[in-house]
């Protein structure tokens, strides 16, 4: 067997459906198998996963074991040669397996791939490709010094932004939502580290890869849509564990320093007084229109019922794709994807290209009975059922 995709689930029952959904289509052409591990849900996601998706590899937790340990119970029982560690908040395009086979199997000394990542919004996710979080590294994340120097390489490490996010090359920290390795490198590792605290695991897999002289690689020539706010609220809280993670990481693998520890300190006392004075985040107004990609009438009228509002119709085929961001551009709209009647791969290129403060995005994945995306890569996502 070429490929096992192994998804760790905890309570996000619908993107984990539209997850599966996206990765049947991206592994028909491969002899590989989905491995869906639920970290005990509450939310009818086993019972959803045994009624729609029967021929998928279930294994059902009997507690949350979080994230280093549920990969690694799925890692147990894949019989790729190749493992995929995705995210059930993620929306994979129908090549991109095939596309990161055949770069995998060109590579000498493979360590781990991961793929370009975009949001909900259609903005790309900087930590799709990361460079190693050393103190001052660590410090220039902290302190935004890698936004206001973004050329400058003494700032620039930790998103690796000597590295373009439309060029393929060797990077030092890959993100969890996205993992390609060879079955034997995952096992060589001993996986995840289960004493990883949330947020370090990703980088702690990563380093030890490199530690074995193995290359990892950013590979931009697939795009996965990530819903990143199912997974990573930026609340309060955020710094707190960024804190622990990093203080994890340094202590394993670097000299301890008690510097280190006070300026990350300073950092999160900073950012959650920040998150204070600004308050709550505003809710989003709510679409002044919609638009449907779909050439189904009958549904256009049943989500116009639904959403008590009216329902146009776009076109992004040719030439006619310009005219559609013209009519768009400057209003508060909504657009809603068909995936029975567009590809996963064509909605991931649609919402990346329209991508804009006032566009909003919902698939309506085929075989289902809601619509579901993200309007912010730091909230929730969305969903709308429609049966």
């Amino acid at each position: 067997m070429q490929l096992s995709v192994i998804i760790l689930n905890y309570n996000v029952r619908y993107f984990l459906e539209q997850c599966v959904l996206s990765v049947q289509e991206a592994i028909t052409a491969i002899d590989a198998e989905i491995i869906v591990v639920d970290n005990n849900s509450s939310d009818g996601s086993v019972l959803m996963m045994k009624e729609k998706f029967p021929a998928v590899k279930l294994i059902e937790n009997t507690e949350n074991f979080g994230f280093p340990k549920g990969n690694n119970i799925g890692f147990r029982q894949a019989k790729g040669n190749y493992i995929c560690i995705l995210n059930p908040d993620t929306v994979v395009a129908e090549d991109t397996f095939v596309k990161i086979l055949a770069f995998a199997e060109r590579q000498y000394n493979l360590g781990i791939i991961g793929c370009r990542l975009i949001d909900g919004t259609g903005n790309f996710l900087p930590e799709s490709k990361r460079g190693i979080p050393t103190p001052w590294v660590a410090f220039t994340k902290i302190f935004g010094l890698y936004k206001i120097f973004p050329k400058t390489k003494l700032f620039n490490q930790y998103y690796a932004q000597y590295l373009d996010e439309n060029e393929t090359g060797k990077v030092d920290i890959l993100v969890g939502a996205f993992m390609f390795l060879k079955k034997e490198l995952y096992g060589e590792l001993n996986g995840f580290d289960e004493n990883c605290f949330m947020y370090a695991d990703d980088i702690d897999l990563s380093y030890r890869a490199l530690l074995l002289e193995k290359n990892n690689f950013y590979f931009h020539e697939t795009t996965v849509l990530h819903y990143k706010g199912e997974s990573t609220v930026k609340d309060e809280n955020y710094m707190k564990r960024f804190q622990e993670s990093m203080n994890f990481f340094y202590q394993k693998h670097f000299k301890k320093s008690r510097f280190f520890s006070i300026f990350i300190k300073i950092g999160a006392f900073l950012f959650s007084t920040a998150k204070m004075f600004q308050g709550k985040p505003k809710d989003n107004p709510l679409p002044e229109s919609y638009f449907l990609y779909s050439q189904n009438e009958n549904f256009a009228k049943k989500l116009a019922s639904i959403l008590e509002n009216k329902v146009g119709f776009l076109d992004f085929n040719g030439e006619k794709m310009v005219n559609s961001c013209l009519l768009l551009k400057g209003k508060r709209v909504e657009i809603i994807l068909d995936n029975r009647y567009v590809s996963f791969k064509k909605c991931i290129e649609i919402i990346e290209t329209l991508k804009d403060k006032q566009v909003t995005f919902k698939i309506f994945p085929k075989k289902t009975g809601f619509i579901i995306g993200s309007n912010s890569r730091n909230d929730r996502g969305q969903i709308v059922k429609i049966e």
